[in-house]
């Protein structure tokens, strides 16, 4: 942790306790986005009202934390929530004693890939990458015709390294929500992105995989399933020991944590020498039961309303990199039937990276390629630097809310899990490529969680790494006579 960041954690716990003389009433002015600076001041003061409501003060991110570790206690207990809460079945994270070859399928979109991982005493001294393209008919297809193309592909990987007749466990990434029964088997609850095959009601998905591979006469077997957001947490810890989160922020949003053995009900397997277990929290739904109503704004009606699957994912459709540019254009729009803005933009030619590109330029005190973008989004020359400026306010405040949001769940599940320090490890798209996510979140999440040490960093292609460290895991498992969850 830095010198930097540990001095500004300072500040901010004294202004939450309200040290040193400062007034405590302040620390719910912290999480206020910078205001509008335009030379129209009523123009600037009208727009700062009309986008009043994303704006959340401490106590609002206060009550939402609040609900967000209710919804947690529900799920847990297998009562109703918008939280899957699911039990991963990882008791373990990489301790730097994995060893052995393994294999990772990585299923997540169009693109998919077969990776090889060779490890030793927990270093990764050999990597092998293949990438696939899964087309229109497989996606909507029978989905045994998916399966049998993802075994057709392992085996084609397999034989591209002359590695055919070689003996393998596989750690199978399967990015759509699913419920799990152990650490290597699943049911599909519901597909999303741009797949909807038929016939996978009731279907166990790593032994439909398994039933494929066996059938190409390929020796190789599914030790572990699980989505990206758990492989991000094993390749983290990976990394640092000390991980004990697992966030994605990108196109999609979910999280991942070490809970509590002793917390979870559900439980399939003898379980009474786990101490800690990986949970899927899913929190992508946060809110479908209604419960994060109190945040809803108009802007987020009309994003909702032209997506794919109306009235699902609250959560995401706040802070995923699939909806901020819609909540860009929305907002944009709202403000020009007020007169605030000179033009409308045209559905969907702002996308979240023109999100990024105005909040850089923000930064930067630039306004060139805002303009050049809004010129062409709305296709009018008409627009002038200081409705630039007022594009880069709108992309600043809802990043800031973004930023807030995942901020909120990260604090709650650092005051749950109660550690002395953890680190969060995150991937995706918008983290990585957002020129202010990463510092906002530093700055929430040591304000919501004051006394809880912790520090965010990027680890890098969970969904493949992940998986094959996952394996890995179990196998480290089963030298030991560990039972397999």
């Amino acid at each position: 942790m830095s010198a930097a960041v540990e001095n500004q954690r300072t500040v901010e716990i004294e202004l939450v306790n309200g040290h040193g003389g400062v007034d405590p009433r302040k620390w719910e002015d912290l999480f206020l986005p910078t205001p509008l600076k335009l030379e129209n001041r009523l123009r600037a003061q009208k727009i700062e009202a009309r986008l009043s409501k994303l704006m959340l003060c401490g106590s609002t991110l206060r009550r939402v934390g609040e609900v967000f570790e209710k919804e947690i206690e529900a799920g847990l207990r297998q009562q109703p929530s918008s939280l899957q809460m699911e039990n991963t079945y990882v008791p373990e994270l990489p301790d730097g004693t994995e060893e052995g070859s393994f294999l990772a399928l990585d299923l997540g979109g169009t693109n998919f890939r077969v990776l090889f991982l060779e490890l030793k005493a927990g270093q990764l001294l050999r990597e092998k990458v293949k990438h696939y393209h899964i087309n229109d008919a497989l996606r909507l297809g029978p989905g045994e015709d998916l399966f049998n193309f993802l075994a057709d592909c392992v085996q084609d990987f397999l034989v591209s390294q002359s590695m055919e007749k070689e003996t393998f466990s596989l750690g199978f990434t399967f990015s759509f929500p699913m419920r799990q029964h152990s650490i290597s088997s699943g049911e599909l609850i519901t597909w999303t992105k741009s797949f909807n095959c038929g016939g996978m009601d009731g279907v166990d998905v790593a032994a439909l995989l398994q039933r494929c591979l066996s059938a190409r006469s390929l020796d190789v077997t599914v030790r572990v399933l699980l989505n990206d957001t758990t492989g991000t947490l094993v390749a983290g810890a990976h990394i640092d020991r000390n991980v004990g989160i697992g966030v994605i922020l990108g196109t999609g949003s979910n999280g991942c944590y070490m809970e509590r053995a002793s917390r979870v009900l559900h439980w399939e397997r003898p379980h009474s020498a786990v101490h800690d277990v990986c949970i899927d929290i899913e929190w992508g739904a946060f809110g479908d039961n209604g419960c994060l109503d109190f945040l809803r704004t108009e802007f987020d009606d009309e994003v909702d309303a032209k997506s794919l699957l109306v009235a699902s994912f609250t959560f995401e459709k706040y802070i995923g990199g699939k909806y901020l540019g819609d909540l860009l254009t929305f907002t944009l729009s709202a403000l020009a039937r007020d007169g605030l803005f000179p033009a409308d933009p045209n559905f969907r030619k702002l996308q979240t990276s023109h999100v990024s590109l105005f909040e850089e330029e923000s930064c930067a005190g630039e306004v060139s390629r805002t303009l050049s973008a809004l010129r062409e989004a709305c296709n009018s020359d008409l627009l002038s630097t200081a409705d630039a400026l007022v594009a880069q306010y709108v992309a600043h405040v809802i990043s800031n809310r973004a930023a807030q949001l995942v901020s909120v769940c990260i604090s709650t599940l650092l005051k749950r899990m109660d550690r002395p320090y953890v680190a969060v490890a995150v991937d995706g798209s918008v983290f990585k490529h957002h020129p202010r996510i990463a510092k906002l979140m530093n700055k929430y999440i040591a304000l919501l969680a004051p006394a809880h040490q912790f520090s965010l960093m990027i680890a890098e292609d969970g969904s493949g790494k992940g998986s094959a460290l996952t394996a890995a895991i179990a196998a480290r498992m089963a030298t030991r006579g560990v039972a397999r969850l």
